[in-house]
C-alpha cells in the first residue's frame, strides 16, 4: 500500500505525534492512502487536489467519488459515508450501499491498522442518510 503524506513526511508525522487530526483518503482498492493535517487542507476534495498536484497523480478533486473519506485522530475514525450513485456499478441503491459499508469497513480497517491506528470507526450522524436508507429497506 502507498502512503502519501501531504505536504511531507515530517509533517504528517509531526501531526501524529501531536494528536491532531488527519485528513485521510482512501482509495476503494485500498492500495493508496492520502492524509494530511486537517489544517493543512481543510477538505477531502482539497487535499485530494494537492496531493495530486503534487505528486503528479492525475487525479482532479472531482475524483473524491473513488475514495473514502475519513477524519482521523487517536480516539476514533469519522467516515464521511457517501455512497457514489456509480459504487461498482451497482444500480440495486441498497445493494449498493450494502456493498459500499461492508467494503468501506474491511478497507479503511486494514489501512487505519497499516497506519499504526487501532481506532473505531464511526459514521457522523450528519453522514448517515444513505446508511439510514439501506438500514430501512
Amino acid at each position: 500500500m502507498e502512503i502519501i503524506k501531504y505536504p511531507s513526511e515530517k509533517e504528517v508525522d509531526n501531526a501524529v505525534r501531536e494528536k491532531e487530526p488527519l485528513l485521510v483518503l482512501i482509495s476503494f482498492d485500498g492500495k493508496r492512502a492520502i492524509v494530511s493535517h486537517v489544517d493543512e487542507a481543510v477538505e477531502h476534495h482539497i487535499l485530494l487536489s494537492k496531493a495530486s498536484e503534487m505528486m503528479g497523480l492525475g487525479l482532479k478533486s472531482s475524483d473524491i467519488d473513488k475514495f473514502f473519506r475519513i477524519v482521523l485522530d487517536d480516539e476514533g475514525a469519522d467516515w464521511t459515508f457517501v455512497c457514489p450513485p456509480d459504487y461498482k456499478g451497482i444500480d440495486d441503491k441498497q445493494r449498493r450501499i450494502s456493498a459500499f459499508y461492508k467494503d468501506g469497513f474491511a478497507v479503511i480497517s486494514d489501512v487505519l491498522s497499516e497506519m499504526g491506528f487501532m481506532v473505531g470507526i464511526n459514521i457522523p450522524r450528519r453522514y448517515r442518510r444513505h446508511f439510514d436508507y439501506m438500514m430501512d429497506e
